[in-house]
């Protein structure tokens, strides 16, 4: 299997909170922008056109504290609805996007989440609070780490985090309910689509690197059969490691 164990290792577990199915509640610290944030992501929304985001991701929204996962430098831009630079070459994603794509899922409490591209770790926090338990593959060992002891950190425990291929997925784990790739790639990975249950649905944003992309809506019908579906533009990093 591609792919290391980091030394920091997993970050499993149940809830610890109540009321929260990842962790303790985010301090109230910035609560105004996160507020405010989330206000503009309904306006994008209404104004793009695009299907409602589901209410129970606006209001994971209204809670994750984003400006626990960028740079100390960015974190007066941390609640603009943008993508931010994270280091070695990769952001984290606009707020928007984070929504539509979280929504898509349909992954709720008990669900088994693959993620691909942990990032700074706020993907698998929003999909944490929604109450799935993540798995979240990084290639870049240095992101891996700080994400991992950050999610600690502030007390997610539904998360594993591993460094490796996001490409080959985590068959280990899988199936899964559900996949996110957060990166693009240049197609849709075979391995991902054997690693989603039938019924399950994975978000992939598919085109050229450094060019605009599309996103793809991936499901995986009860009798295993796949049908994929275009449903907007998109600009991703492009997905790394070995095809």
């Amino acid at each position: 299997m591609p792919g290391r164990w980091c030394s920091v290792g997993w970050i499993v577990g149940l809830g610890l909170a109540a009321g929260s199915a990842a962790g303790p509640a985010p301090a109230q610290e910035m609560a105004v922008e996160r507020a405010a944030m989330v206000r503009e992501v309904v306006a994008m929304e209404r104004w793009s056109g695009g299907g409602e985001i589901d209410s129970g991701v606006l209001a994971v929204l209204g809670r994750v504290p984003r400006h626990e996962f960028v740079p100390a430098s960015l974190r007066a831009s941390a609640y603009d609805n943008r993508p931010l630079p994270i280091g070695h070459g990769q952001t984290i994603s606009q707020p928007y996007i984070v929504a539509v794509m979280t929504g898509l899922l349909k992954a709720g409490a008990g669900a088994t989440v693959l993620e691909i591209g942990t990032g700074s770790g706020y993907q698998a926090a929003i999909l944490a609070e929604m109450g799935a338990d993540v798995a979240s593959i990084e290639i870049v060992e240095p992101l891996a780490v700080e994400a991992m002891a950050r999610l600690r950190r502030l007390g997610y425990a539904r998360i594993a985090v591993r460094v490796g291929d996001g490409y080959h997925g985590w068959p280990e784990r899988a199936p899964f309910d559900a996949i996110i790739v957060t990166a693009a790639a240049s197609h849709v990975p075979p391995p991902l689509v054997r690693q989603l249950k039938p019924g399950g649905r994975m978000v992939i944003p598919v085109g050229a690197p450094f060019q605009t992309q599309q996103l793809m809506l991936v499901e995986k019908r009860a009798d295993g059969t796949v049908s994929t579906r275009q449903l907007m533009a998109v600009r991703f990093v492009p997905l790394t490691g070995r095809r």
